[in-house]
């Protein structure tokens, strides 16, 4: 089938170039003439892990294409789907649909001949009705089908996440043809035995929002679990491992921390919560989430502080990780961006080091010195702190960190390294939700 993507972000480029990758026919359009240029040339506009090797491999089978003319590449396509950001809205926390709508409008007055719209970015209920709208004002007599099909990747596994998915959804208002050349889209995942959810339009968008809030809720309250552990003398992890072990509840995402951030999190449930608003229903659950995150992120760097003896003015903090996860650059609402400004207003100098964000984080803490690797940054500091869980920094030579430092204090914000065996290094040790707080 000939697929067209509309925007080459991170959804779009992956989700294009998988579906290259089974196969299908695909044009991928962005109006970035830079980006589709540098995506040409062999260079990825995001990080992710295998993302490179599957975009040259299917570029140069002939399946996967870039162009900045929409019109040409959305001529003869089955489906084109829109997968532009959908950021907050200033003002109201609301998600920004201009993009969307923009991208629905040109799609439309370029087609010639029947088509499938699909809203792959994420959207707030009634998206496809608005879509639907604007296609059939633009060409009534033209049969366009809209159908929400929400994306569930995470960003570091996003192609085993699209290749193997949990589920995929797609909402549909009962067309006939839509489900038809949906089912076909998504048939090589049959292999896999991929479930394929039809649902209501409305449904599916409503999906994507509360698989987000639910997973966001699980990793605050064992955050505000881990509070409550420092303060009654209990350890997180144990707590942690004792409820994820009852499949009532689950492991995944009860890992304490410094907070959520990233592209999606944030941004979907503030959406979420403002939906809830619009239609008299409050998400009262969410709402809290919310505002508990936000809060903890700058939390943190008290906790730093506090670590250093409750002064940082002018003392050094080496940071470790800056992405609000591993595997990616990305540094959109990263917890990185809130202890930064919390030291620097204790008056610490800060140096990082990031195997990956360093080039995306520098313009946004233009006062924090980047360096080349972790012994580099903590040559000379007061504080060590472990921020992003990358690989690189899961086996580290603590004695040689802690001989390098002016004080040897290390502030495990992922509880990466057992307090035993970073004190038996030299260090003095503040975690997350348990002892050696």
């Amino acid at each position: 089938m000939k697929i067209t993507m509309i925007g080459t972000g991170y959804v779009g480029l992956v989700s294009g170039a998988c579906f290259a990758d089974f196969g299908h026919d695909v044009v991928c359009v962005d109006k970035d003439a830079d980006k589709i240029a540098a995506i040409e040339s062999g260079k990825m506009p995001i990080f992710e892990p295998g993302l490179d090797q599957l975009v040259g491999s299917n570029a140069a089978a002939g399946r996967l294409t870039f162009t900045t003319d929409l019109a040409a590449g959305v001529k003869g396509a089955d489906a084109i789907f829109i997968a532009v950001g959908t950021p907050s809205r200033r003002g109201d926390g609301h998600a920004d649909l201009s993009y969307v709508y923009a991208a629905a409008t040109e799609i439309v007055e370029a087609l010639d001949a029947p088509a499938v719209i699909v809203t792959k970015s994420t959207v707030p209920v009634g998206t496809g009705d608005e879509v639907e709208r604007i296609a059939r004002d633009l060409k009534p007599d033209l049969d366009i089908q809209v159908v929400s099909n929400p994306e569930f990747l995470r960003e570091g596994a996003a192609i085993g996440d699209f290749k193997r998915p949990d589920r995929v959804v797609v909402g549909t208002t009962g067309s006939d043809r839509a489900i038809a050349v949906m089912r076909q889209i998504y048939r090589p995942l049959s292999l896999n035995q991929a479930p394929l959810m039809f649902t209501g339009r409305r449904t599916a968008e409503l999906i994507k929002y509360a698989a987000n809030a639910f997973l966001a809720t699980k990793i605050t309250f064992i955050n505000e679990m881990a509070d409550l552990c420092e303060a009654v003398g209990a350890e997180v992890q144990d707590v942690s491992r004792g409820i994820g072990l009852d499949n009532r509840i689950g492991s995944k995402f009860l890992h304490a921390g410094p907070g959520y951030g990233g592209s999606c999190f944030p941004k979907d449930t503030l959406a979420l919560v403002k939906t809830g608003q619009d239609y008299d229903t409050p998400i009262r659950i969410v709402e809290t989430v919310v505002q508990v995150n936000d809060l903890r992120k700058r939390a943190m760097g008290r906790k730093i502080v506090k670590a250093l003896g409750g002064d940082a003015r002018g003392k050094t903090v080496a940071l470790l990780g800056l992405t609000f996860k591993p595997n990616t650059d990305d540094m959109r609402d990263a917890p990185s961006l809130a202890i930064v400004l919390a030291l620097e207003d204790a008056g610490a100098k800060v140096v990082a080091y990031d195997p990956e964000g360093m080039d995306v984080a520098a313009p946004m803490m233009p006062g924090v010195t980047m360096v080349r690797d972790a012994y580099e940054a903590a040559a000379g500091a007061d504080a060590l702190v472990l921020v992003t869980e990358w690989d690189a920094f899961r086996a580290l030579d603590l004695k040689r960190l802690a001989a390098s430092m002016v004080q040897p204090v290390l502030v495990d914000l992922r509880n990466i390294y057992p307090v035993a065996e970073a004190t038996e290094a030299g260090f003095t040790v503040s975690r997350v939700g348990g002892t050696g707080n």
